[in-house]
């Protein structure tokens, strides 16, 4: 079970000095944030003030607010007021800039390759009755609440005896804005109160 804790990831400055970015995962990891070397992208951004957004030219964007209450976003000329928990899918390659007329806000960004991934953000209410699973290419993050996530039950019997899964594992405790790796093998479930985002990342299949 994969948990990336949000208080290790380092802030990157934005090239325009507008904010900074925590990169939550990325793909490839080896390629480089700077140049979008990457194929896709999930990460949390800091905006504290109005300013132009970077150009990411073959991508598609969808930008969630996940702090903060409004965002003015204006995307080839349209403006677009962005509320919070209310994710907007717009092209990396617009002309985008943003005015915050309620203050500074914290987003959620999803970037992906056209024509190769599709991203997708929704947000789920979580539940102490029923845990929420998070399966291969998903990534969970906790957006507020309290909330706890253990493996879910074995698929099949371990064949070798390094490592047996125990089917009692104990929950792990996040904190905000902690991102859980999903899995199909015993994939993780997440239990609690508050809000989480599930992240999706497909594969498009090229019929070229």
């Amino acid at each position: 079970m994969e948990i990336i804790r949000f208080a290790d990831i380092h802030p990157e400055p934005w090239r325009n000095g507008g904010g900074v970015t925590r990169e939550l995962a990325s793909h490839p990891k080896a390629a480089s944030a700077q140049d979008g070397a990457w194929d896709w992208r999930v990460s949390i951004a800091d905006v504290s003030k109005a300013g132009d957004f970077s150009v990411f030219p073959g991508m598609e964007r969808v930008i969630t607010i996940i702090e903060g209450e409004l965002l003015l976003l204006t995307v080839d000329g349209s403006e677009h007021p962005l509320e919070k928990y209310r994710p907007f899918r717009f092209s990396g390659e617009a002309a985008s800039g943003a005015t915050l007329p309620t203050g500074d806000i914290r987003d959620l960004n999803v970037i992906a390759r056209e024509g190769a991934f599709k991203g997708y953000t929704s947000i789920v209410e979580i539940s102490k009755k029923r845990a929420h699973p998070v399966f291969e290419g998903q990534l969970a993050v906790l957006l507020e609440g309290k909330a706890t996530v253990a493996p879910g039950a074995a698929v099949e019997e371990e064949s070798d005896g390094d490592a047996p899964a125990t089917s009692a594992a104990e929950p792990v405790e996040l904190s905000r804005y902690d991102a859980v790796v999903g899995s199909d093998t015993r994939s993780p479930e997440i239990s609690g109160r508050g809000f989480i985002a599930v992240i999706s990342i497909d594969h498009v299949e090229s019929h070229s």
